[in-house]
């Protein structure tokens, strides 16, 4: 695959602050036979195919532009909200998406001198998708058709372009400002300003961090709905929502080059925080959803986007993170008892887990680590010596009882509420202590290092052992590789002092990126990406990890 394209089933071509994609991937695990118009409006939906007359042939993407009809269609976002797509020699029909849309609404045809248009409504997005015929031959097909009948515009002749719009309602009609080959340079233009700004170290020894700059300026969109500033999904395939974890490494991939798209990131979940300081399980643009938490690794978070994004409003900040840490001691945690529980896996983010594989009230070690980590921010932010002086005794009082009820001298331990000890033995979750670093004894920290060697593959640490019984090659949070535990181990390894398993977890996570992309997870024995191929946290803890290898190469070099 020549440098710049890739692959459009496994990342949809998009543009920075757009709702839309254009992608064979039309709903979860589904691909169709034909290029579809997706909106992440109201969740994921196709709502117009684009289907070349003469055949789709090979399909090329890069940043800027899409190639498909056999070399002979071209398309490109000339804003977020205007697809431009132009063709010559041959035709294309634009259609309803089965059983996406309502019948044709109308088809409205201007005196414009640069032709007519036709509009779609969908009701499942509650958007209008104008099709603007810019030049060339156009026809309708079933505008006043009901029921079954092919609702179309079809565009033909030696050459033609057409513009295609999402609509909140009625607008004047699309009028192009520039030709069609300017707006390919425009996009090529915008996207490269940003990967020169994210990742101005990419060098050949960094092969993926372009695409993976791409897979997170494609998948920002405007602030609409319930997303009320930028934000940046974690995919523009079915996974289109922010997760109240997900976003934190988004935010750290940004922090050097985009400052403040990167705090839009951390804020973007904050903005829905409850009164009792609880975050949401995740954001779209329709909903908000409150049936899970997600683990508190917003101080860790803040702490490494503080020291990058100097000037932000970390009084605000501090609030924020003060109330959400209440949220778990007051409200997850049983009168009398040391440490909060998770309710679910799906609060740890680790929904199927093998610690929750027998109780939901768990007390597990990651989150006691996290939150002395939470603690410790709050007291370094803190402006009040008595604040501070709390948070760093409350932060000592949880560490002391992660090591005294939670260690048992050769392994961490999950408990029920109850008291009930929950010993799997194969978990990675029971490891993720790693993630105090310095403030692990040393005796602790040899053991788990142990332990973690035994979890890395040559394709990263995988999250359930392969000697285990409960590992399944695609289990979700039984097997497989996941970047966001990656980032945090590498970097609690490296403050712990075990650097060279930090550079080889670094090294192994960033090697099947560059052989299998930014998937969901990886198959810990084979290195295939699983489940969604476009995942923003993929490619952000690939950027994190191999930015900060360049600048430990180059500090050797400067030596």
């Amino acid at each position: 695959m020549p440098t710049g394209e890739f692959s459009l089933r496994e990342i949809p071509f998009s543009f920075a602050g757009s709702w839309l994609d254009v992608s064979p991937v039309v709903a979860q695990a589904t691909v169709a036979d034909d290029l579809h118009l997706v909106s992440h409006r109201h969740g994921m939906h196709a709502v117009l195919a684009l289907v070349p007359e003469g055949g789709a042939g090979p399909v090329a993407a890069t940043p800027s532009e899409l190639t498909w009809g056999n070399g002979r269609i071209r398309a490109a976002f000339a804003s977020p909200e205007v697809l431009r797509i132009a063709g010559r020699g041959a035709g294309l029909r634009i259609r309803a998406a089965e059983a996406t849309l309502t019948p044709f609404t109308g088809t409205y045809f201007f005196t414009d001198p640069v032709g007519g248009a036709a509009v779609f409504t969908s009701y499942e997005t509650g958007y209008r998708y104008r099709v603007t015929v810019l030049s060339g031959q156009s026809r309708t097909v079933g505008a006043e058709a009901l029921g079954t009948a092919e609702r179309a515009v079809v565009v033909d002749g030696d050459a033609w372009e057409v513009a295609i719009e999402e609509l909140p309602g009625t607008a004047a009609p699309y009028r192009p400002e520039t030709p069609f080959d300017d707006v390919v340079a425009a996009a090529r233009a915008e996207f490269t300003a940003f990967a020169d700004a994210v990742a101005p170290w990419r060098t050949e020894r960094t092969p993926a961090a372009e695409l993976a700059c791409y897979v997170l300026w494609s998948a920002i969109v405007a602030p609409s709905g319930f997303v009320g500033r930028p934000a940046v999904l974690m995919s523009k395939h079915w996974m289109d929502k922010v997760w109240s974890w997900d976003h934190c490494f988004n935010a750290l991939a940004l922090a050097a080059g985009r400052p403040e798209l990167a705090w839009h990131q951390f804020q973007v979940v904050f903005d829905h925080q409850d009164a009792h300081g609880a975050l949401p399980d995740s954001v779209t643009h329709a909903e908000v959803l409150r049936n899970f938490v997600k683990p508190p690794i917003h101080g860790w978070a803040l702490g490494r986007l503080r020291r990058r994004l100097p000037g932000q409003d970390l009084g605000r900040a501090y609030r924020q993170l003060a109330a959400w840490t209440t949220f778990w001691l007051d409200h997850r945690r049983v009168p009398g008892q040391p440490f909060a529980h998770y309710e679910h896996g799906n609060d740890s983010g680790w929904d199927n887990a093998t610690p929750f594989a027998r109780r939901r009230l768990v007390q597990s070690p990651d989150l006691a680590a996290f939150l002395v980590l939470q603690l410790n921010e709050l007291a370094a932010l803190a402006e009040d010596p008595a604040e501070a002086a709390r948070w760093r005794a409350a932060a000592e009082e949880m560490r002391t009882a992660l090591l005294d009820q939670l260690w048992d001298g050769t392994r961490f331990v999950s408990r029920s509420v109850t008291g009930e000890e929950i010993r799997t033995g194969t978990s990675l979750l029971d490891l993720m202590p790693i993630v105090l670093g310095e403030h692990l004894p040393p005796d602790v920290r040899d053991k788990v290092v142990a332990g973690l060697e035994e979890h890395l593959t040559d394709v990263g640490l995988a999250t359930e052992l392969p000697t285990s019984t409960y590992y399944e090659p695609d289990g979700y949070w039984r097997g497989p590789v996941w970047a966001p535990v990656t980032v945090l181990i590498e970097d609690g390894l490296r403050r712990a002092g075990a650097v060279d398993l930090a550079d080889r977890v670094s090294a192994r996570f960033r090697a099947v990126c560059e052989k299998s992309g930014f998937a969901e997870n990886f198959d810990a024995l084979t290195g295939e990406g699983l489940r969604d191929r476009a995942y923003t946290w993929t490619a952000a803890a690939y950027l994190l990890l191999a930015g900060d290898a360049e600048a430990r190469r180059s500090a050797v070099v400067s030596e």
